[in-house]
């Protein structure tokens, strides 16, 4: 038996040498639902991963235990990134926003309009994409919209001085890209312009690294939360980020509320919003505006 186990690990080195680390870890992969517990193998079984033999047994089985890295683990978390390097990878990334001409929005806009905000905010705001007056300013949320997110952030006990503001889209989305001067003017972005800003958005949510994101309006929700059912059905849970691109260095809930825009269209949905937004505050700690 022991020539048996000798000759099987001699076989089991020469494999792995043979093979390179993807093509191994196809091989094992059916062998991972087995990594939880030590698992009862006969000599004609493979052996355990760290390549050493356990004590025999009278019944000529081998005690097993399975060691794989990352499979009953957390893949690690990215490393946290300090004040100074998050300024400088926020201004590089609105360098590259500025310059990008990845999709047909490029060629129309006025400005790009990358976000702003604290660069170690626990809240992160979310919207689809800039308007009209963004356009010109290549701020995030300056004209109506803006105002009443500024009441909202408000009135949960925090500043716009105190979050990070973003969209998915950094530049203006319009039905009529001939007369940029028209108001009116705005729309969603579509998929492929989605897809075209999607590493941005990701990459700033990643630097900044909020304990919370809050998905303003269907589009943000929807390109963020992997469940892509309605706004409707997304409201009201915190769900766990999850991005595409990057790593985040530690985890990250998202919810989702209304835009703004709609609020302001559908002011009935304003106490619906602020349910939302009293989900966040109660985890923060949050107590609301003094009044």
């Amino acid at each position: 038996m022991a020539d048996s186990v000798r000759g099987l690990a001699g076989e089991f080195k020469r494999f792995l040498a043979a093979q390179e680390e993807d093509e191994f870890l196809t091989t094992v992969a059916p062998l991972r639902a087995a990594v939880s517990a030590p698992t009862k193998v006969t000599s004609s079984s493979i052996i355990s991963s760290a390549g050493t033999l356990p004590p025999m047994a009278s019944n000529s089985t081998l005690d097993v235990t399975f060691v794989h890295q990352n499979n009953t683990t957390p893949t690690p978390e990215a490393p946290t990134m300090n004040k100074a390097d998050k300024v400088r990878a926020l201004e590089e990334l609105s360098e590259a926003i500025k310059s990008c001409t990845r999709c047909p929005l490029g060629a129309t806009r006025l400005n790009a309009v990358p976000g702003e905000g604290n660069v170690n905010a626990d809240v992160m705001f979310v919207g689809e994409g800039p308007g009209f007056d963004e356009d010109r300013q290549g701020r995030p949320f300056v004209g109506r919209a803006g105002q009443l997110l500024d009441k909202m952030i408000l009135a949960m006990g925090l500043t716009r001085e105190k979050v990070f503001i973003a969209n998915i889209a950094k530049c203006h989305p319009m039905t009529d890209p001939l007369h940029p001067e028209k108001h009116g003017n705005d729309r969603a972005p579509n998929a492929q312009e989605i897809a075209c800003c999607r590493k941005y958005i990701e990459q700033q949510i990643a630097i900044v690294c909020p304990k919370y994101v809050v998905a303003l309006g269907g589009v943000a929700a929807k390109a963020l939360i992997s469940d892509a059912n309605s706004l409707g059905a997304l409201r009201g849970k915190f769900h766990t980020l999850h991005l595409d691109s990057v790593e985040l260095p530690k985890p990250v809930q998202i919810i989702a509320t209304f835009h703004p825009a709609a609020l302001l269209r559908n002011p009935n949905w304003k106490k619906d919003a602020w349910v939302d937004l009293q989900m966040v505050m109660d985890k923060l700690g949050l107590k609301g505006a003094r009044k």
